[in-house]
């Protein structure tokens, strides 16, 4: 079963749809500051178009790649103005781009090809100065006391999920149970989602041996990222 089926895409939209609302300011500001103010943002791991509809408010044109279909489906209609596929990060075309997006640790999720190879689909994709900004969950994530078990939950919905992590493989686990409140009743479903997690400085070395200017990211402007999870800016010199 594909992560983020229809019932945890809609949990995961209406509970941390934030994120992506939070970063965008910042993610703007990024953008601009590097000369990028219009032209085409692709946006790997669209999730359910959040960050694609304030693109798209900020006068840039999207086109968005998840490999959830319903997640696709709500960001069709959550950002309407944009352009989206349903297809995996690590195969689906790059076209031309001013920028490329991927909050969220889209990169981390398994099954992932290697991160080089993705690096440099995106520097060719990119025209001179463009800006690849994403972020990666790094070894740090994994409890440190073995599972850890945590839950969220809103008007119609809940969810419960237990994180694994292996120290020698380097590979987070979570498994998620859902409930979704669907007419009088709640609907439950279970994913088990599986992430490679990165050293932020072994991704760094590597963009800059492509070519690429890279550096690392505590916070997307104002807003700061998790323990752990690493932003990356890097640029394509002109």
């Amino acid at each position: 079963m594909p992560a983020y089926g229809e019932d945890l895409a809609c949990i995961h939209d209406a509970g941390h749809s934030g994120f992506a609302l939070g970063a965008a300011p910042g993610l703007l500001r990024i953008l601009r500051q590097h000369g990028v103010r219009g032209g085409l943002v692709t946006d790997l791991g669209c999730g359910s178009g959040r960050w694609a509809r304030e693109l798209n408010r900020a006068g840039f044109e999207v086109f968005g790649v998840d490999r959830s279909p319903s997640l696709v489906r709500m960001a069709r209609r959550i950002a309407a103005q944009s352009r989206f596929a349903v297809g995996s990060l690590w195969q689906a075309p790059i076209p031309a781009s001013d920028a490329v997006t991927s909050i969220g640790e889209c990169l981390n999720y398994l099954p992932a090809g290697p991160p080089e190879r993705l690096f440099k689909r995106v520097f060719h994709a990119l025209r001179p100065g463009g800006v690849f900004v994403f972020d990666v969950a790094g070894p740090s994530r994994i409890p440190a006391n073995g599972p850890r078990k945590s839950w969220n939950a809103g008007r119609d919905w809940a969810v419960l999920v237990e994180t694994e992590g292996d120290r020698n493989r380097t590979t987070l686990t979570r498994r998620i149970v859902s409930f979704r409140r669907i007419g009088n009743r709640y609907r439950r479903s279970e994913e088990v989602h599986r992430l490679r997690l990165y050293h932020p400085e072994a991704l760094l070395e590597s963009l800059r041996q492509i070519g690429f200017h890279a550096e690392r990211l505590k916070s997307y402007g104002r807003f700061p990222l998790s323990e752990g999870i690493t932003g990356v800016m890097a640029v394509k010199g002109v």
